[in-house]
């Protein structure tokens, strides 16, 4: 009876492995990501199924949050994407080109006459968002990876609270892991005052909740009123206007007024739609917008379920249009294949590519992994830059005084592949020269990495790095 157990578990566990790895095979990922996959399941069989099933499975074709099945539920007063009227007299047809293919990978329109306000601190960041949230009449819709349960996080709490008893309808979105620190005196305080708070894929004890826990919504989004808009990398915390143990955190934040407010809050709706199955109707979500600058902006969003890896394609058509200059902040360096070889052509073939990393992160795991894809960048002629000032959380670009974007997405595999994530992508030579200008101050304080010095590294440290950068995709 015992041999006839043993028989059958053996054939059960058979059975789930060819099952995965047929499974593995369908999804017809890159050949290496799925080799690599078939030995950790054939030679590590138990660990390897129970990561696969934690982290390895590809939602792109299987839908955790649907932007179309949104739209085709209700139909909302949108701005008129102004995408059909773009002006080939100001716009290079690479850059036209650009705005169509994130129109047709992730239906970002483009939004036309907008006002652009960029801040590069903490406190700056922090008054702008306090007084619009102040001024709010109808709703606040807020939404962060993290919010800490500190200073500047209650000051927040508070103020929520405020405009709630005020009868402003005010909606919160959380990231479970990433606010993992909130307390239940933290929620209840908001929820007891009437906030609607929800959390983004909290942990469960159930199979198809715990396979999804490496996937976070990262975005960082604020809506007032239906009018002003705000996003960035920054997240609801004193690090960025006390500092912590890495000093100070530099991050770009935007203020968005006008018709792409309209793209910040179709966004929000979606993904509340996803944690509440409630979907937010109203004109007063969309109220007509003013006009302001001549630019255009699209907000871009992609997430691991969605039909196409829309940011990297975005970031990717932005670099290969470059002309004269390439200037990027990026607290972590991890790129796809798509982003390094993007990058490194365009150093090759004479644009100025200049990077900025922070000198230290937050992650001695990820510096580690982020240093072994320094090499090559610097080999094809990209300078790079290590911001000594504290520590740099920025996720901003600028491409030939005329493509910006700004938003919470990370040159790695985890802000493309398994992250929910949203830029601005922001065409005009106003905002372009600002962020410019900033990047350029921001190199009064870095030290720039030498090629001669990098690869006067010791082999052991280079094959630590080398160790750190297999597990990237997981950082």
């Amino acid at each position: 009876m015992k041999h006839v157990f043993t028989v059958l578990i053996i054939l059960l566990y058979l059975y789930t492995l060819i099952s995965i790895i047929s499974v593995l095979l369908l999804e017809n990922r890159n050949p290496v990501k799925s080799i690599s996959w078939v030995l950790v399941l054939l030679f590590l069989p138990v660990l390897g199924m129970w990561f696969y099933l934690l982290v390895g499975q590809d939602y792109r074709k299987r839908k955790i949050i649907s932007q179309k099945s949104i739209r085709s539920l209700k139909g909302q007063p949108f701005a008129a994407s102004d995408i059909e009227k773009l002006d080939s007299l100001t716009m290079r047809t690479n850059q036209i080109n650009l705005v169509k293919l994130l129109y047709n990978n992730s239906e970002a329109d483009g939004f036309a006459n907008n006002k652009i306000e960029i801040y590069t601190n903490g406190e700056s960041t922090f008054d702008a968002l306090f007084k619009a949230i102040k001024g709010a009449k109808e709703h606040i819709h807020i939404q962060f990876f993290i919010f800490e349960n500190d200073r500047i996080s209650n000051k927040m709490r508070e103020l929520l609270i405020e405009k709630a008893k005020e009868g402003v309808r005010v909606r919160m979105i959380y990231d479970y892991w990433g606010s993992f620190n909130l307390t239940k005196q933290y929620l209840n305080s908001l929820t007891d005052a009437g906030v609607y708070v929800s959390p983004f894929l909290p942990f469960r004890w159930q199979i198809s909740r715990t396979n999804k826990i490496n996937y976070r919504n990262h975005r960082k989004v604020v809506i007032v009123d239906g009018k002003i808009g705000f996003t960035g990398g920054l997240n609801v915390a004193d690090r960025y206007i006390y500092g912590n143990k890495l000093g100070k955190w530099r991050d770009t934040f935007i203020k968005i007024e006008g018709a792409a407010v309209h793209g910040l809050q179709l966004l929000f709706i979606v993904d509340w739609y996803f944690v509440n199955r409630k979907l937010i109707e109203g004109k007063e979500y969309f109220p007509k917008p003013r006009k302001y600058d001549h630019n255009l902006v699209q907000i871009v969003s992609s997430g691991p379920d969605s039909d196409w890896p829309a940011l990297m394609h975005g970031i990717v058509s932005a670099f290969t249009s470059a002309t004269k200059y390439i200037y990027i902040h990026s607290p972590y360096f991890m790129p796809t294949d798509e982003i390094a070889a993007a990058i490194q052509m365009a150093a090759l073939s004479g644009v100025d590519v200049r990077l900025i990393i922070p000198v230290k992160s937050d992650s001695k795991f990820s510096d580690a992994s982020t240093a072994s894809y320094l090499e090559k960048t610097l080999e094809s002629g990209v300078k790079v830059y290590r911001y000594q000032n504290g520590f740099l959380h920025s996720k901003a670009m600028v491409i030939d005084d005329f493509i910006s974007i700004v938003g919470s997405t990370n040159l790695d595999e985890r802000s493309f592949v398994q992250n929910f994530e949203v830029n601005a992508f922001i065409y005009d030579l106003k905002t372009a020269s600002k962020l410019k200008e900033l990047f350029l101050k921001d190199l009064e304080y870095c030290e720039e990495i030498t090629i001669e010095s990098w690869t006067a590294r010791s082999r052991r440290q280079k094959m630590k790095e080398s160790i750190a950068r297999l597990f990237s995709p997981l950082l």
